[in-house]
């Protein structure tokens, strides 16, 4: 097997964790999972089917009542002793990323690795502060308490471009405050969440309160977010399947988060630091292959810098190295598949009607062309209404407009049905000032674009869903608040009584 890391023999057992140990899937229908740098198969394993869901929420509500009753301080020390366990399997789970996914080496052992480790730290602090109204006597007769609870079972989706991570935060937030999750990752990208799971147990999470089901949407997602004991649906993916989620949702009156697309805007004015421009689209656009919900879309740049930057950038793109995920010089990796690749190449391919190509805009050949490659895209000329502008993409491809006024930059920034991630360039704190007001998105960055934080929350607006993920906000999603009363006066007939019956006393 490649570069180190065995996936074969790690999961023999099967690709689905329930109650605490892996399984084979009971569908009859075999997912192979491929390496997208070469298109070979690495793994093939029985998808999950309804009886697979069916077992791991029913695991996952056997152990509801004692992890939903563990104290803060119970949870907080198991999910430090999670983050400890994580920090051992960093190799593992970096190189069953780069494999599963073709994530440079660079990128998962950088950034999808260290960062879900400090979510699991970050999680377990905060697991022992769940905030609410301090106790107090808001009526004059009664004292009133907040308290939060957890929900239940959490049947979570994640997508296939950030596996790792999209498990960290779509687990970590829901048992830290006291709920069961069943897990359901994209059937192509299972490995780092099994692995995420078995870590886990090793911690001493008790089993059922974490559980895994590798398997199709269509069966397994589909059980998964309508199932009756499921109390709540987490869903990180395509607006389209998540308007989807919510069809299904609405059956149970469950609790609902999402996380669906972007378009994210790039706005640069024209007193804007130039080449931190350039650098930061550059390294916007293309992390992760472009394949990334807030990755920079739509660059907007006031006309005196347009020409500069189209050539700046394109000229750094052009440096840009595609390769092997696992050599250490290689900045740029394939997409997920072959069908994203063509997807992608079918979005540049009809811009050619009505835009330039200004740079890229092809699969490499030579030792590359059995890959799901494809060069660093920069397209300019496109109209605002143009699909090149409006519709996700999902690779490494961006489109420049130029703008003139400021009113004109914002309205075009915020002109797309998306609103989950923007960027504003420019030394004047009271242009960016305006702009973090008027974009309509979750996150606004100021001269940068990209950098998440576990303290920080993350989350969209408009088509790009509700909810957020990381951060003391996350508990918002994951706990229910109760407010409880208590009654002072030890008085039997109470003077509001008197508006249901009789007199007053």
């Amino acid at each position: 097997m490649d570069h180190r890391f065995d996936v074969t023999e790690r999961f023999a057992e099967g690709a689905q964790f329930i109650a605490g140990s892996l399984r084979s899937g009971s569908s009859g229908r075999t997912q192979d999972v491929v390496d997208p740098a070469t298109g070979a198969t690495v793994y093939s394993y029985e998808l999950a089917g309804t009886a697979d869901v069916d077992a791991a929420v029913e695991a996952a509500r056997q152990a509801f009542p004692e992890w939903g009753g563990a104290t803060p301080g119970e949870r907080s020390d198991t999910l430090h002793r999670f983050a400890a366990a994580l920090t051992e399997d960093a190799a593992d789970l970096a190189h069953a990323e780069s494999l599963n996914c073709g994530k440079p080496i660079k990128l998962s052992e950088e950034f999808d690795v260290p960062g879900s480790i400090d979510n699991a730290a970050f999680f377990a602090g905060a697991a022992r502060h769940l905030e609410g109204k301090a106790a107090g006597e808001y009526s004059a007769d009664h004292t009133s308490v907040i308290r939060r609870e957890p929900i239940g079972v959490v049947g979570s989706i994640a997508p296939w471009n950030y596996p790792l991570q999209m498990a960290a935060w779509k687990v970590l937030p829901a048992i830290a405050a006291g709920n069961t999750i069943v897990l359901k990752p994209a059937e192509i990208t299972p490995f780092t969440s099994l692995l995420f799971a078995q870590a886990a147990q090793r911690a001493g999470l008790p089993d059922g309160v974490l559980n895994i089901v590798s398997g199709a949407g269509r069966d397994a997602g589909e059980r998964l977010v309508g199932h009756p004991a499921v109390a709540m649906t987490s869903f990180t993916g395509s607006t389209a399947v998540g308007k989807r989620v919510a069809e299904i949702a609405t059956g149970t009156v469950k609790r609902l988060h999402l996380e669906l697309g972007g378009k994210a805007p790039f706005v640069v004015f024209d007193d804007a630091d130039l080449e931190a421009a350039v650098h930061g689209a550059v390294a916007g656009s293309l992390i992760n292959t472009g394949q990334d919900c807030t990755a920079a879309t739509r660059a907007y740049v006031q006309r005196p810098l347009y020409d500069a930057f189209v050539s700046g950038v394109a000229d750094l793109m052009a440096t840009v190295r595609l390769g092997d995920p696992f050599d250490p010089s290689t900045d740029l990796g394939p997409l997920i598949s072959h069908t994203q690749r063509d997807r992608v190449a079918g979005f540049v391919d009809r811009a050619r009607g009505y835009a330039t190509v200004v740079t890229g805009g092809e699969a490499p050949g030579g030792a590359l062309a059995e890959g799901a490659y494809y060069r660093p895209t920069l397209i300019a000329g496109a109209a605002q209404d143009s699909e090149i502008v409006q519709s996700e993409i999902f690779g490494p491809v961006l489109v420049v407009l130029p703008f003139d006024s400021d009113d004109e930059g914002i309205a075009l920034a915020n002109d797309t049905p998306y609103g989950l991630a923007a960027s504003a360039w420019s030394r004047d704190v009271y242009r960016t000032g305006r702009a973090t007001r008027e974009i309509n998105a979750g996150c606004v960055w100021v001269n940068d674009h990209i950098p998440i934080l576990s303290e920080m929350p993350h989350g969209g607006a408009k088509a790009s869903g509700f909810g957020k993920d990381m951060s003391a906000y996350s508990f918002e999603e994951y706990t229910q608040v109760k407010h409880v009363m208590y009654d002072n006066t030890g008085v039997a007939r109470k003077d509001w009584h008197r508006t249901i019956f009789g007199d007053r006393p």
